[in-house]
């Protein structure tokens, strides 16, 4: 090869570099910002149940300096709430801000990813979600509907209840219409409660007018809020219902595997900091609304232990009737009870009671 023939391949080569590295240049410059489309169950603003899903959208812009972005629609503002299952597993939007409770009547065995009846506050809850098999059986009954979902957050434990009057017994309960919700309300049903589901910024305005007679929402911050306390003033406890309550991004399925590694990492990062967020947040809202309330009339109660006895009970019937006629629920109750079972000792030694 003569020396000119090397200075001409010398220079394609340069050349050559000099192209690739341009359009790598260009490509990158030019590369479009991911852009999401976001509904929710729950207005932006209310506490928490809103304000951790606007979390998360401003969170995904910081730590992908804009090149990923999630707008938040609130209900009905994009589709209906409780379209959000089939429009997101449709790939008609991108994602919801919900909580696996509502899903229910689309797979049973999802309420268990929300919040479950006398069931662990929230440390214990995602010890079984993350490292007992949870969310192994999460995705497994999502994918069956073209779904992902991250967990995304949890909120403290939840009140029990309002009610117009002081329940002395469980037969108090029968009769009653009440506002309530997931899996204890079907628990409340079995007792002679006749439920009702209705959304959060209705309950007062159904209780003036006589629709319902009782209501349980969220915690004291939250219920504070909606103004419950003044068309009730029994304010029972502890949410037996909901000792925690967890949220998630519900996504498409075909949506979530397009993401990159990068992009991936990022929701789960930020998801992660909005489960701790919410954990502490929650706690450290509700003594100051508990005494506003108080300043306010209502009356703090505890279900005395006979009573939630009962209602445990009743549970248990209602967990073990879903695992006879679901499968996917019975996996996920037997996944669940073994965790806690084998739990135990470590909650019974190294837990104060």
């Amino acid at each position: 090869m003569t020396a000119q023939m090397v200075k001409i391949r010398h220079a394609i080569r340069i050349a050559l570099i000099a192209a690739i590295s341009g359009g790598l240049v260009l490509n990158i410059a030019y590369a479009e910002p991911l852009r999401w489309k976001m509904a929710s169950w729950f207005p932006p603003n209310l506490t928490q149940l809103g304000t951790l899903g606007l979390r998360l959208t401003e969170s995904i812009d910081r730590v992908s300096g804009g090149e990923f972005s999630i707008e938040y629609f609130g209900p009905g503002a994009l589709i209906a709430a409780k379209d959000c299952f089939d429009t997101v597993s449709a790939g008609t939007i991108d994602a919801c801000w919900s909580s696996a409770r509502y899903w229910y009547g689309k797979e049973p065995a999802l309420a268990m990813f929300a919040a479950v009846p006398f069931g662990p506050r929230a440390a214990e809850f995602g010890a079984w979600i993350y490292f007992g098999g949870g969310i192994e059986l999460m995705d497994k009954i999502y994918a069956e509907h073209g779904l992902k979902s991250l967990p995304c957050g949890v909120v403290a434990p939840e009140a029990s209840g309002w009610f117009r009057k002081e329940i002395k017994s469980v037969e108090d309960l029968k009769g009653l219409k009440m506002r309530f919700f997931g899996l204890g309300a079907r628990v409340m049903e079995r007792l002679g409660v006749v439920t009702q589901l209705i959304a959060g910024d209705d309950i007062v305005a159904a209780m003036s007018r006589g629709s319902i007679d009782a209501a349980e929402y969220s915690m004291p911050a939250i219920d504070l809020e909606l103004g419950v306390h003044e068309v009730a003033k029994h304010y029972y406890f502890p949410g037996w219902h909901q000792q925690a309550t967890l949220f998630e991004l519900l996504m498409n399925k075909q949506q979530w595997e397009a993401l990159n590694d990068t992009q991936r990492a990022q929701l789960e990062v930020v998801c992660g900091d909005n489960f701790r967020h919410g954990l502490v947040e929650g706690e450290a809202i509700q003594s100051a609304a508990l005494a506003t309330l108080k300043s306010k009339g209502v009356v703090f109660h505890l279900w005395p232990p006979e009573i939630l006895d009962i209602i445990e009970q009743t549970w248990i019937e209602v967990a073990t009737e879903d695992a006879g006629r679901d499968d996917n629920f019975k996996k996920v109750w037997e996944s669940y009870t073994q965790f806690r079972v084998a739990n135990r000792l470590w909650k019974d030694l190294g837990h104060l009671r």
